[in-house]
């Protein structure tokens, strides 16, 4: 039996970021992982969606050359070749990922992980089942799409995330059930790709965790684009019957049949917690999440839990700076917990969006007294020179004491602006020192100090 100091049940941006982590504090490590490197992020998600998405974005501006003086006769694509690219590029992270565990020296154990009692894991593969050891096992085995009873996936008709990335063929027409960011993304490629899209989302507005100027927005911006935008609706039940699919989909008006060729299930994740050996152990579990501390113990000495399995949002950043965490306070670091109020969100579409902390219904709700600021992208100059009118930079402060609250960004390029007000809010930053802050000129990111000013009664542009 091999003996490590830590082991990691799963490899993506979690557990492999946790692996490096732990071997560059010097403990032995070891990685178990039953598919590729990397995980679903860089393999079926975060990665290869992108590449899908850029593919999508150059189409359309190939089609809309005319609006830059350009002139791009007879441009049309290759739907095979497009999703080709976007696996090549995933293929190529993923041995990004192998090179890294070679350098930092983590041995890398193909095949399905099972923990036991007294800090152990048996690793069944098509050579046989290994047993392993480690004084510390961190738990990183991810999530996948989750199914509803009436929207059971096949995997052909009705489908997940991981199959919408690799159809064989594009379809005419997509149902997209859920609308946050996977479904999100996935309706602005296809639509811009041709297909004829369709979002039906259950709650009021498409986008729903997001401020809701942004989900207005963006509901605005896709219908521009052709996209029908179903709300507060319901896919009650599917007929696959047929060529193609039946969705019944029931509204405050009544109910109605749409047809398509493909219905995209969009409607959240499962966590992967299944026949790992969590009851086994007697690992404390909730509502298929994996209870843990603030530096992902669990209730079992020895075995640790992070990303997707554990109760924090859903995403690769929050894996990955789970993962550093909870390696140093193995190691005996002065951490400090997460803060999960500051955790900034991306969507890719077009146009894109990103936020971090309250949006302007929660900060009222709160109780805060608020300073708000608008600015919008119509008005900033790098946005009209480069076609990217769309959307706009909106800033919330504590009107007594200056603390920024929360930024919500829809235009181009905004997933790449945010970060400034995570850093900002991190700091403890006021709305005056924002405004102090010189930024640079004609740029997107110059917006960020406009909607301040904005809210201070000091903007110039507007």
């Amino acid at each position: 039996m091999s003996k490590f100091d830590v082991i990691v049940l799963g490899s993506g941006p979690g557990g492999y970021v946790a692996a490096i982590r732990a071997s560059q504090l010097g403990f032995k490590t070891a990685i178990i992982e039953k598919e590729s490197l990397g995980g679903i992020c860089l393999n079926w998600g975060c990665i290869p969606t992108k590449a899908l998405l850029k593919s999508a974005q150059v189409f359309e501006y190939l089609k809309h050359a005319e609006s830059y003086g350009l002139s791009a006769k007879e441009v049309d694509y290759d739907f095979g070749a497009v999703v080709s690219r976007s696996r090549g590029v995933a293929d190529g992270m993923s041995k990004g990922v192998q090179f890294l565990m070679k350098k930092n020296k983590i041995e890398v154990i193909n095949g399905f992980g099972r923990l036991k009692p007294g800090k152990k894991v048996d690793v069944k593969s098509d050579s046989g089942t290994t047993e392993y050891s480690a004084d510390h096992i961190i738990i990183a085995t991810g999530a996948r799409s989750r199914q509803l009873p009436s929207l059971p996936q096949d995997g052909k008709k009705v489908i997940g995330y991981r199959e919408a990335m690799s159809l064989p063929k594009q379809p005419k027409k997509m149902i997209v059930v859920g609308s946050g960011a996977i479904g999100i993304e996935f309706a602005y490629f296809y639509n811009s790709m041709g297909t004829e899209v369709t979002v039906v989302e259950y709650l009021p507005n498409i986008v729903p965790v997001e401020d809701e100027d942004v989900s207005k927005q963006l509901e605005r911006s896709f219908k521009k684009a052709g996209v029908k935008i179903m709300t507060s609706a319901e896919v009650t039940k599917v007929d696959t019957s047929g060529e193609g699919v039946k969705a019944t989909i029931k509204t405050s008006k009544g109910e109605e049949v749409l047809e398509a060729d493909i219905v995209l299930s969009a409607v959240g994740i499962k966590t992967n917690i299944e026949n790992i050996g969590l009851e086994e152990v007697g690992i404390a579990v909730d509502r298929d999440k994996i209870l843990v501390n603030d530096y992902y113990q669990t209730n079992i000495p020895g075995y640790y839990a992070i990303g997707d399995v554990t109760p924090g949002q859903a995403l690769a950043h929050v894996a990955s700076a789970e993962g550093i965490l909870c390696v140093e306070k193995i190691a005996g670091m002065h951490v400090e917990a997460l803060d999960y109020g500051n955790i900034p969100g991306c969507t890719y579409c077009t146009p894109e969006i990103a936020s971090v902390g309250l949006t302007e219904k929660q900060a009222k709700e709160k109780g805060y007294d608020i300073k708000v600021g608008k600015f919008p992208f119509s008005a900033s100059g790098k946005a009209k020179a480069s076609g990217t009118p769309d959307g706009f930079v909106k800033v919330i402060f504590d009107a007594k004491y200056g603390e920024w609250l929360g930024c919500h960004m829809i235009g181009a390029g905004v997933t790449d602006m945010i970060a400034e007000a995570v850093v900002a809010r991190k700091l403890e930053t006021t709305g005056h020192e924002i405004l102090k802050a010189v930024h640079p000129h004609p740029t997107m990111s110059e917006a960020v100090m406009e909607a301040v000013a904005d809210a201070y009664g000091e903007v110039i542009h507007l």
